[in-house]
């Protein structure tokens, strides 16, 4: 009886596979068994042959799984400053901030024309809580707002606060003289809480696209509301004396200025991160944190009155034809003052510029004493408007300094 031996593989000689050596080995020692005993042991060679087989198999297996284990897991994704998006974001908040606290350095305006014409009756201290309640509601509606900004109502926030500063406008220059609540109603209070829902918002979505150039991207913003209080001013002493316009449709023309403002902003401005309701962000460390507090109180003190040169000019007989002029000039001087200090900041820290704009601006009050010309007011105008503006500018990336999420939730 013959057997046909089963076909072997033939490997060629360069082949340098693992195992191609011990195959060859096995195969010579199983042709020498057959030769010795050709009839007897044929199936169990054919095992060895393809266990043998199984096993190179096996090794090449191994390789594959150990090459993986040894592959390094992907870095997470790194913060990307700044991009298309975000630069857009800062023009559309530089808008909103023209709308917003341009409209609060401009009420020395508003006041003069006040005491003078449509609140004669009223004191200048009473007709002082329009602008009051008015600076008091843009940033105490910010707690309410910065948590519902927090939670991804960024959009929302801002379409219902531009509605409700834009209705307010309006119904503004429909008030009548010598009714102090109407202005009060108005433009104190449904201004003002328009503008608590818009303000720290556009402000705060500055960290969704910038860390490093933080405070910079924060001095444009708030350096376009300087802007505003230049222009606003000149556009209300012009429109204010002019028959058939006056008060009425000087306040509509800043209105449907803010208007267009405000559309292209909410069309440009963009939150990076998804809109989604978020997990409540702890807040215990940041609250217990004494610097944090201290802070917050050197702001709250530092809030000196944005016209205080226009309302010393008038009362220690400065010329009346400058008066007009006192604050777009305090304005630009605020204007160069939130944008170039904040360079500083990026370099040296925001707390470390703060400081000293805080204590220069609180003396610069002192030197005002003294002033008593037109040169005078326009200096201090300038030198006080660039300093105080550095401390203003700088008090939102002092206080997100204190920030302990590393995902930045606790901005808001």
């Amino acid at each position: 009886m013959s057997f046909e031996y089963p076909h072997r593989q033939s490997y060629p000689p360069e082949s340098n596979r693992p195992g191609d050596v011990e195959l060859a080995r096995l195969s010579s020692a199983e042709d020498d068994e057959l030769e010795s005993q050709p009839g007897t042991r044929a199936g169990s060679i054919i095992s060895v042959k393809l266990d043998a087989e199984d096993n190179i198999k096996g090794l090449d297996l191994d390789a594959k799984d150990k090459a993986l284990q040894i592959e390094e897991p992907p870095s997470p994704p790194q913060f990307v400053e700044g991009t298309l998006q975000g630069w857009l974001t800062v023009c559309g908040a530089s808008l909103v901030a023209m709308c917003t606290f341009g409209n609060i350095q401009s009420f020395g305006v508003y006041q003069a024309y006040y005491t003078s014409t449509l609140l004669a009756g009223s004191s200048p201290s009473k007709i002082s809580w329009i602008g009051s309640v008015q600076l008091c509601l843009q940033f105490t509606v910010g707690i309410f707002s910065g948590k519902l900004f927090d939670q991804g109502y960024f959009h929302s926030l801002m379409i219902s606060g531009a509605l409700l500063f834009l209705f307010s406008s309006f119904m503004l220059s429909l008030a009548k003289p010598h009714e102090f609540y109407q202005f009060l109603l108005a433009q104190g209070f449904g201004m003002g809480m328009g503008m608590g829902c818009m303000f720290l918002p556009a402000l705060s979505i500055m960290s969704h696209y910038f860390r490093r150039r933080r405070a910079v991207a924060m001095g444009i913003v708030v350096a376009s509301g300087s802007v505003g209080g230049v222009i606003y001013p000149i556009i209300l002493n012009k429109i204010f004396p002019r028959e058939g316009l006056g008060f009425p449709w000087a306040v509509r023309f800043i209105a449907f200025i803010n208007i267009a403002f405000l559309v292209v902003a909410n069309l440009i401005m963009k939150p990076r991160w998804p809109t989604r309701k978020r997990t409540p962000v702890d807040m215990s460390q940041i609250i217990h944190d004494p610097p944090y507090w201290v802070t917050i109180v050197g702001i709250l003190g530092d809030l000196h009155p944005m016209h205080v040169s226009f309302l010393f000019s008038e009362t220690h007989g400065v010329d009346p034809s400058f008066l007009t002029w006192t604050l777009p000039i305090l304005n630009a001087g605020a204007a160069i003052g939130r944008f170039m200090p904040n360079f500083l900041a990026d370099k040296y820290g925001p707390l470390n510029v703060i400081i000293p704009s805080g204590i220069i601006s609180s003396g610069m009050l002192w030197a005002l004493l003294g002033v008593r010309s037109v040169a005078g007011v326009a200096l201090f105008g300038l030198v006080y408007g660039f300093v105080s503006g550095a401390f203003l500018t700088l008090a939102s990336p002092a206080v997100a300094a204190f920030t302990r999420s590393p995902t930045l939730d606790d901005i808001g």
